[in-house]
């Protein structure tokens, strides 16, 4: 008999309720166990891999799938190991639940208190990479939220026997139900979910810019943006040119397929003389194909460094995610016209200054409208795992309740609790009582 949609939906929230009531000692000990259960599955995690990464090397080869697409979906059994390492990371975290955020006694005796909970039911839907089904399952777990997926078609074989391994874990637990894990397989299917507004709290697009768009545009569910990542350097006149070569390529080569990946690469005119050459230089050694503005054409060619990867720019440059190893170069006049371009065709994700200056350097951290600015450092820091967050369920480039690499925290939110004793509002409105509004720390 098939499971429908809405009956899916219905099974999380049931089992969102019920993980509601574990500990966290419980849902570390369920995590460990799945932990193990990928290690132990690592072969038939690889095999299902192969089947996909074969179709897909037939897509590429037709030109219907991006190389970067088919590196992205690769999983090794070094990559098992990872999915497992992570699992466990997210049990060593604080518990995220029953925090108190905050405390006012209200009158004697009259206590309200601001505490963290789960939000109860998260959608996500994701293009590609299968190990973010243990991202997002290890997060959504340890903070007792059920969680209903949706992978690319592309990686169906690999997803299958991950969510099976997950869900065959829980069976030693009887607290917690199978349903807190649960794979759509069809567009239809989770185009149906987006209309579940009463049993689905949250959606987590994750992926291309057109995913998130349309996610955004055909659901009344609150949506936790994982949009594009048109990230930014910006190599200051008073740069450390050793520093801003270093941070530069690591940002764009060290792993070019992530959403993470300087997309442009923007240089100030008083030092694009002497940065731009040796720069293009290692570009050209890691094949990066470079799409040059008029000015890095001219100060490149007049240098003697114009290599045969390098392109004239055009508008819609400064606003592509590449994904691969291409990047835009522009030559800028000073740091104003660099924030004006990040915040102009930027995506709000991750920009990096590199300069000596920390006067400059403050002005680019407080005036770049991103959810991460760096000062010396690589774009590629921007993820949950490198801070510390144990994993992530996406990157929001948004404002609104989470931003940056969201973590366990993105995935709670809070209640009040008010405690007394009998007491009424009539008491206060009639001025027999009044408020004391004390702040307990």
């Amino acid at each position: 008999m098939t499971t429908t949609v809405k009956e899916i939906a219905a099974r999380a929230r049931v089992a969102s309720r019920a993980l509601a009531r574990l500990s966290n000692n419980a849902r570390n000990e369920v995590l460990l166990a799945v932990a193990d259960g990928l290690e132990a599955a690592a072969a038939e995690i690889v095999s299902a891999n192969a089947i996909d990464c074969a179709a897909a090397e037939k897509e590429v080869a037709a030109g219907k799938m991006s190389a970067a697409m088919l590196k992205r979906l690769r999983v090794s059994n070094a990559g098992v190991r990872e999915m497992a390492l992570r699992v466990r990371d997210v049990t060593r975290l604080p518990d995220p639940l029953g925090r108190k955020l905050g405390a006012t006694e209200l009158d004697d005796g009259l206590l309200l208190v601001k505490e963290s909970c789960a939000l109860g039911v998260i959608g996500i839907v994701f293009e590609s990479r299968p190990e973010v089904i243990s991202q997002v399952a290890s997060l959504t777990l340890k903070t007792s939220n059920a969680v209903i997926m949706k992978g690319g078609s592309e990686s169906a074989h690999t997803n299958e026997v991950i969510v099976n391994v997950w869900r065959k874990a829980l069976e030693p637990f009887p607290a917690v139900p199978a349903d807190a894990v649960q794979m759509l397989r069809t567009r239809e299917e989770f185009a149906e979910l987006l209309t579940m507004d009463r049993d689905v709290d949250m959606i987590v697009p994750r992926g291309s810019y057109e995913l998130v768009h349309y996610v955004m545009q055909n659901s009344r569910i609150p949506v936790l943006g994982h949009g594009e990542g048109v990230c930014h350097v910006y190599v200051d006149r008073a740069a450390d040119l050793e520093k801003a070569l270093l941070v530069t390529f690591d940002s764009k080569v060290q792993y070019p397929a992530v959403c993470n990946a300087a997309e442009t690469l923007l240089v100030d005119e008083a030092i694009a003389a002497k940065f731009l050459p040796p720069m293009m230089a290692r570009f050209s050694e890691a094949k990066v194909e470079v799409r040059g503005c008029p000015k890095t054409l001219a100060v490149l060619e007049a240098s003697g460094g114009y290599i045969a990867a390098l392109k004239s720019a055009t508008e819609q440059d400064w606003r592509t995610e590449y994904s691969d190893l291409i990047i835009s170069v522009k030559i800028v006049v000073g740091l104003d016209e660099a924030i004006e371009h990040i915040n102009r065709y930027g995506s709000k994700h991750t920009d990096a200054i590199i300069t000596e200056d920390a006067g400059a350097a403050e002005r680019f951290l407080n005036e770049v409208d991103s959810a991460g600015v760096y000062h010396n450092a690589s774009t590629r820091f921007a993820d949950g795992y490198r801070y510390g967050l144990g994993a992530e369920i996406g990157i929001s480039n948004g404002k609104v309740h989470a931003r940056g690499p969201v973590g366990l925290e993105g995935l709670t939110t809070y209640k009040w609790k008010l405690r007394g004793h009998g007491d009424v509002v009539a008491d206060y409105a009639s001025g027999k009582k009044s408020f004391k509004h004390r702040v307990i720390q």
